[in-house]
């Protein structure tokens, strides 16, 4: 069996200290995880703030090494790997665990496919977070294996091109061609064609939504669409992104600088390849299940797009983690109420393939 080296975090000696540290915390549950709940922050919406969520927030703000902006995208990408690697919980060997390449329009695109057991229910195409600019297979290698041990499917994780020097729409046409990739090949990996979803967080939730409704109308369409707090809105202003400017995780100028990257001319920002969200008609598009964080600049327009997915006749459920901030799949190994949200996004997907 092959095993992926693109996905692995060679992380340094006080690195894995503070993951040790992290993953302590993660086990804190029970009476001290109660008591820590009922004291936290409250947000307009009268959510209160997970406690584990407040820290990861905070060292966030605090720490240079966990902020996600840099002025230097490269620097960026190693941090947030690096980050994610120190939160990632520990998984058994899995059975189909291989890097890919898929043949894209402009040149290779890098893939790994999970496989968990024995069999599978389908295939999730998964669309990596961190604002079109920076993270990867590698940042996001604990929310892919999550996805296939819990929903039991096959997931084909992405590393779509990322802006500054490759900005809009390489990363949409790139997200096309892995989906398409994923249809012609799912028959050689024991699968069925009609039995794909895409599935992506926050700038991967816009791709996995771009892809859903470019391919409206084709023999094959996604099955299901797994949208995890997705910025579907790059030319809008919300009220949750002026309450969460600062200070929880992502910032107004994380999302800023990330607009800027991927969509240099502001005219492009109204297209619904970028803003999935100002498409004129939804209906017809596939099932979705819509996470949305309740400290979370981009709540609102995740509100927003799952109102309008289903005031279209789409069929949606709305996980509305009201305790949770941005990014914080990839932190499910800090808290019960996180974890609680990955296990009920899994539940969808096995639930559209099964």
């Amino acid at each position: 069996m092959t095993v992926s080296e693109s996905t692995k975090v060679a992380l340094p000696v006080a690195a894995k200290a503070q993951r040790v540290f992290l993953r302590g915390i993660g086990k804190a549950t029970g009476p001290f995880y109660g008591a820590l709940r009922r004291i936290g922050p409250t947000n307009a919406a009268g959510d209160r703030l997970d406690p584990f969520m407040a820290a990861a927030a905070f060292a966030a703000s605090t720490i240079p090494s966990l902020d996600m902006h840099d002025d230097d995208p490269v620097a960026a990408r190693r941090k947030m790997d690096g980050a994610a690697a120190m939160m990632a919980p520990v998984f058994p060997s899995f059975s189909v665990d291989e890097d890919l390449v898929i043949d894209g329009s402009d040149g290779p695109i890098p893939a790994t496919r999970y496989r968990a057991g024995g069999v599978s229910r389908g295939v999730v195409v998964y669309f990596h977070g961190g604002g079109w600019t920076i993270g990867s297979r590698a940042s996001h290698d604990s929310t892919a294996r999550a996805l296939a041990v819990n929903a039991g499917v096959d997931v084909l994780s992405i590393d779509y091109r990322l802006a500054p020097e490759n900005p809009f729409p390489a990363a949409a046409e790139d997200a096309l061609a892995a989906w398409r990739y994923a249809v012609e090949h799912a028959g050689s990996w024991g699968l069925d064609p009609a039995k794909i979803g895409v599935a992506g967080d926050s700038a991967g939730g816009n791709l996995a939504a771009v892809v859903a409704q470019q391919t409206k109308g084709d023999d094959i369409v996604p099955a299901h669409q797994l949208l995890i707090y997705p910025a579907v809105d790059l030319a809008g202003q919300t009220e949750s992104m002026s309450e969460f400017a600062t200070g929880r995780f992502l910032t107004r100028e994380h999302m800023d600088w990330f607009i800027d990257n991927y969509l240099p001319d502001p005219a492009d920002r109204e297209k619904p390849l970028a803003s999935p969200l100002r498409a004129d008609d939804l209906s017809g598009l596939p099932p979705a299940h819509v996470v949305v964080a309740g400290f979370d600049p981009l709540r609102d327009e995740g509100l927003a797009y799952a109102a309008k997915l289903g005031e279209a006749g789409v069929p949606v459920t709305l996980d509305r983690a009201g305790a949770m901030i941005h990014g914080f799949f990839n932190m499910s190994a800090l808290s019960p109420a996180a974890r609680d949200s990955v296990q009920r996004a899994a539940r969808a997907v096995a639930d559209a393939l099964g």
